[in-house]
């Protein structure tokens, strides 16, 4: 055992950068998809990244900067309304310093325009750490056509 090497019995209390990352993503960046399903975009605007390059790839809308992914957002906050259900199926993630990705499916139930839909997205999104806070720099979605969420 070298000096720099832990005692066997304490244990490491600090967070990897992942588990950091995994946190936020399951708190705040969750929150934000909820409210955002609920009417409301400013939580999302909270977890995306006002400083270029950012592009967004949605299932139903594109923008390819900051200002851009702006409308969108409020765009779709217009048209969503009384989420039921939203949950995640997080299939892969990692983090390299300031970078992360996430590969997940969105499992949702909300009303579209005062229609009830249930639909599945499948999502890729790239983050970057802006002033020590993770923000979504590219998200790219499409529905996933065979699901028995299915549109």
């Amino acid at each position: 055992m070298s000096c720099r090497d832990p005692i066997p019995w304490e244990f490491n209390t600090t967070m990897s950068d992942r588990d950091e990352f995994l946190e936020w993503f399951n708190t705040t960046w969750r929150a934000a998809e909820v409210a955002l399903h609920n009417g409301d975009a400013e939580p999302r605007f909270q977890t995306w990244s006002e400083r270029a390059p950012v592009t967004l790839f949605g299932a139903w809308l594109t923008a390819k900067d900051p200002v851009g992914v702006r409308e969108v957002f409020l765009r779709l906050a217009h048209s969503f309304s009384q989420a039921t259900s939203s949950d995640i199926d997080l299939i892969a993630a990692d983090v390299s310093g300031d970078l992360a990705y996430t590969v997940h499916r969105e499992i949702t139930s909300t009303s579209v325009n005062g229609e009830q839909r249930d639909y599945v997205l499948r999502v890729t999104q790239v983050y970057r750490r802006d002033d020590g806070a993770w923000k979504v720099v590219h998200r790219h979605a499409d529905e996933e056509a065979d699901s028995p969420h299915g549109p």
